[in-house]
């Protein structure tokens, strides 16, 4: 039989059947929508982590406490009892790296920030020294950054983002503008260029105070500092800055030769292949659910299959005592279960990209379509449609003519 004419008994089949074949491709289009949703959202927060949140520069190393994407239990419990990072072990880093452009500190957390009756909560309150400001890349629309005499005055004053300007000082100049930050108050003395929304959240609710200031109010004691270094721009390799700062702090907090650090030390590239890896065990247990969800729809298929070949067993006899060959009849059986599949897995990639793009304009969660998923769903639904419907096609195909004439149902 032409494929043509098979593709079209297929589709007339579906269509006559409409609650049952929604019902059989149920299955097919939650696994594939499933993987296509899973690889969108993964993709896009890759894309996002690498460009936004871990974009460091290949120049750039941070020193903490504990790595802050520790994976490991017995690492993370070991990294808890360690002496946290202090303003003193900053010092040591920033006289010892001689081959580190800047060196900078900062300390962050959650507060509140009032003007007169007015106030922003959960605003991204962080402590730093000035330099950090040239690592990061800290640009403002208007003011000065910090500099070391508010350091070392500790001076209370900050560089605020836009969102404070825009909910506590709407139409007035914000320089020199005095705000509260948990009680304390501040001479807002510049505003960052605005930033959007990381992840569904304001980027530009944050306040950048003095780290002086920062230990003051909320106690030297409340968390460990994170140390920031920038190799020189000499084409000084990262390793010999890095290499130069672990001597430094090992020797300044006794770390006995031999003996692990009592820090941790990560550059883009080391948080980026953590990252990735978490996301990729995310996506193979997704992918093993979707799997799942798959073979129920192949199952499904066959069966239905099954009973569209013992609903037809006549419409069978009658075309081989017309002449038509066992393979004739393999291939159309095939190619029904193939279009059913092709059918679902085209559904799921529409309810899977169409499912990330709601989300994405819901909470801003990043998301990257990807062609290659798409043409995965679909060749991963016609091997299904394929696989689960060979044995119904060939039940079709070895049908004795004679007895399919004398069937009824």
């Amino acid at each position: 039989m032409h494929i043509v004419e098979s593709i079209r008994i297929a589709l007339r089949s579906l269509w006559a059947n409409k609650l049952r074949s929604v019902l059989t491709l149920l299955g097919v289009v939650i696994g594939v929508a499933a993987v296509i949703a899973v690889v969108t959202f993964v993709s896009g927060i890759n894309d996002y982590v690498a460009k936004k949140i871990f974009n460091l520069g290949a120049d750039v190393f941070i020193i903490s406490k504990m790595s802050p994407v520790e994976t490991n239990v017995e690492r993370f419990l070991e990294a808890e009892k360690r002496k946290d990072l202090a303003l003193e072990d900053y010092e040591a880093v920033r006289a010892g790296c001689v081959h580190c452009e800047y060196v900078g500190a900062l300390m962050r957390g959650v507060g509140k920030v009032k003007r007169n009756d007015q106030s922003i909560s959960d605003t991204n309150i962080q402590g730093i020294t000035p330099s950090i400001a040239n690592i990061q890349d800290i640009d403002l629309s208007y003011g000065r950054m910090l500099n070391d005499i508010d350091l070392s005055n500790h001076s209370q004053v900050a560089v605020v983002g836009t969102d404070i300007v825009e909910h506590l000082l709407p139409g007035v100049d914000p320089l020199g503008q005095e705000i509260r930050i948990d009680g304390w108050t501040y001479k807002v003395i510049g505003v960052g260029k605005k930033k959007g929304k990381t992840l569904g959240q304001s980027a530009d609710n944050y306040a950048l105070i003095p780290l002086t200031v920062y230990l003051k109010q909320y106690g030297a004691h409340n968390n460990s500092i994170r140390i920031w270094g920038k190799a020189a721009a000499t084409g000084v390799p990262l390793n010999q800055a890095i290499d130069e700062a672990r001597a430094s702090l090992r020797v300044h907090r006794h770390d006995r030769p031999g003996a692990d650090d009592s820090f941790e030390i990560e550059t883009n590239e080391s948080l980026l292949g953590i990252w990735s890896g978490l996301s990729n065990t995310f996506f193979m247990a997704t992918i093993g659910i979707a799997a799942v969800s798959l073979v129920v729809g192949g199952i499904v298929i066959m069966n239905i299959m099954l009973v569209s070949v013992t609903e037809r067993t006549r419409e069978i006899g009658i075309r081989k005592a017309l002449g038509a060959r066992r393979d004739d009849v393999l291939l159309q059986f095939l190619i029904e279960s193939l279009v059913l599949a092709l059918i679902g897995g085209a559904l799921g990639v529409l309810s899977g990209v169409g499912f990330a793009e709601v989300v994405t304009a819901l909470i801003g969660m990043p998301s990257s379509i990807k062609l290659w998923a798409v043409t995965a769903g679909l060749l991963v639904a016609a091997s299904v449609g394929v696989f689960f419907g060979v044995y119904p096609a060939r039940k079709a195909a070895r049908l004795d003519p004679i007895v399919a004439l004398r069937f009824e149902m």
